[in-house]
C-alpha cells in the first residue's frame, strides 16, 4: 500500500513537472515525462495507459520506449530553451562560475540527446546498418 502510494506520488509529481517543463524555459519536460511513465507502469496501469494515449505525450513516449527516438524539433527546441536560459542566467546573476558549470551541463545533455535518432525511419536505417541507436547499442 505504501509502495503504491509512493510510486503514484512520484508519478504525479513527475507529470506535473513535465507540464511545467512544456511552458517554462530551463525545465525539461521529456525526462519528467519518461519518469512519470516509469512510475505509473509500476503501480497505476490506468495512468500509464492515459499517458501513452495522450494526444501530445503519447507519440513521444511510444517512440522513445520502442525505438529511442528523440524528435528533431524537440532537440532544436531543447537547445533554444537551454540557450535562452543561459542568457537569462547571465543577465540576472553575472556569475561566471555558475554560467560555466551550467553551460557544460547543458552541453552534455544536448550531446546526449543528439546521439539518438530523430525519426523512426532513422532508427530503422541505423538498425539495418548495425549502427548504434544511442550511446551503447
Amino acid at each position: 500500500m505504501l509502495r503504491k502510494l509512493l510510486w503514484n506520488c512520484l508519478g504525479f509529481a513527475s507529470l506535473g513537472m513535465a507540464y511545467v517543463g512544456v511552458v517554462t524555459p530551463g525545465i525539461p519536460f521529456s525526462i519528467f515525462l519518461v519518469g512519470a511513465a516509469y512510475c505509473f507502469a509500476k503501480v497505476n496501469p490506468k495512468m500509464h495507459a492515459w499517458l501513452y494515449n495522450h494526444k501530445y505525450f503519447g507519440p513521444f513516449l511510444t517512440n522513445w520506449n520502442e525505438k529511442r527516438v528523440f524528435p528533431f524539433n524537440g532537440k532544436i527546441l531543447m537547445v533554444l530553451v537551454m540557450d535562452s536560459s543561459l542568457v537569462i542566467m547571465w543577465f540576472t546573476t553575472h556569475n561566471v562560475k555558475a554560467m560555466i558549470y551550467t553551460a557544460i551541463t547543458m552541453f552534455l545533455v544536448a550531446v546526449w540527446a543528439w546521439r539518438f535518432p530523430s525519426t523512426p525511419e532513422e532508427y530503422a536505417r541505423r538498425k539495418a546498418a548495425g549502427e548504434k541507436i544511442g550511446w551503447f547499442k
